[in-house]
């Protein structure tokens, strides 16, 4: 790619870039399957016949489908599933005739790596196959992140009541299996985040769970559950390392549009429910109660006088990674799935095309 002119993407090394005065072509390479996007179409047909010239290439046309991805679009904008690697995972785990779950977590659930009985050798690799698969789905569907991230963590051991709890996201899948992302066009280039943390969430070592979630013009884009790797001696200590978390999440995607040309509006914002943790970013003064995060304090600091970053502080009820954190009740679920622009898309699209036909 580097002899057609292109240069290799800084913030992804898998994204390759070419610019012609104001038009830009990009290439996105995944082993040897590729997406080809830009403003200008004559280059982009100049680089499908360089690469006819030296690989056998399949031209697909337009992007329908990727790595298990479908890419339906509609006069909305561009919806994400996967629609299909659901239906296949449902028939594999013979799950396609099972009780449907309305949430993929139990609100009461009672995981720890003591609890249940252990799994013979086939049944654990079983489970290990089962949250790869589940992993890969958590892809386009936040709804389940939270949950995978909490039976991935019993990968090494796995018990009865961790088959159990992925069984229950088997059968929230089966539920819903047709729901995805959409994407409006036409949005800004405002990058925003929400970050929240469980303290001391977790039963077996009291280790809290950070989770954040990042728009792009509105449109959910990055999102992520993952237990703290240290235990934090209050909420406001676990709340600021994820929000350190959310802003090297946001400096990433920042990085990535400038990359590829594109002008990020600033300052960034960061939203948080925890007045203590927005306090400790904005206090000029280092106590001793801050400096076992001094790390985390000095980043967002810095950000903070640069202007590039901004903390606005944001109700609990309107927390929208909440999801990403904890077990929530299936009223609040349901309403943050709406938020985050996650729809059953086929009854999205099907609503439209009577639309038309009315």
């Amino acid at each position: 790619m580097i002899l057609f002119g292109f240069k290799q993407g800084n913030a992804d090394h898998t994204l390759f870039i070419k610019r012609k005065g104001d038009n830009t072509t990009i290439l996105l390479v995944y082993v040897d399957d590729m997406i080809v996007t830009g403003d200008d179409e004559v280059e982009i047909q100049a680089l499908k016949s360089k690469l006819t010239s030296e690989f056998e290439i399949k031209d697909l046309g337009s992007l329908k489908y990727f790595l298990g991805i479908e890419v339906p679009r509609s006069k909305k904008g561009i919806y994400v599933c996967q629609r299909k690697c659901v239906l296949d995972l449902l028939k594999e785990t013979g799950k396609l005739g099972s009780r449907p779950a309305s949430t993929p977590i139990e609100v009461n659930h009672d995981l720890t790596s003591s609890s249940g009985e252990d799994l013979t050798s086939l049944e654990k690799g079983t489970y290990q196959r089962l949250v790869g698969k589940l992993l890969y789905l958590s892809m386009t569907r936040p709804d389940i992140t939270y949950a995978v991230s909490v039976v991935s963590q019993y990968m090494h051991a796995p018990k009865t009541i961790h088959m159990k709890a992925v069984d229950r996201i088997l059968r929230h899948l089966k539920s819903c299996p047709e729901k995805g992302l959409l994407f409006k066009g036409g949005g800004d280039l405002k990058v925003e985040c929400y970050s929240d943390a469980d303290w001391a969430g977790s039963r077996d070592d009291r280790r809290s769970t950070s989770g954040y979630c990042t728009f792009l013009g509105g449109n959910l884009v990055t999102w992520r559950s993952k237990k703290q790797n240290v235990c934090a001696r209050s909420s406001a200590e676990a709340e600021y390392r994820a929000m350190a978390h959310g802003l090297a999440e946001m400096l990433w995607l920042s990085f990535l549009l400038t990359n590829i040309g594109l002008k990020v509006e600033l300052p960034l914002r960061l939203y948080c429910d925890n007045k203590a943790a927005i306090n400790i970013a904005n206090n000029l003064v280092q106590h001793d109660r801050t400096k076992h995060i001094e790390i985390d304090r000095h980043f967002i600091r810095e950000r903070l006088d640069s202007g590039e970053l901004c903390l606005p502080y944001v109700k609990s009820e309107d927390q929208l990674v909440d999801m990403f954190t904890k077990v929530i009740s299936q009223a609040v679920f349901d309403s943050s799935l709406s938020k985050l622009n996650m729809f059953d898309i086929y009854v999205q699209l099907e609503g439209e095309c009577c639309e038309k036909q009315g």
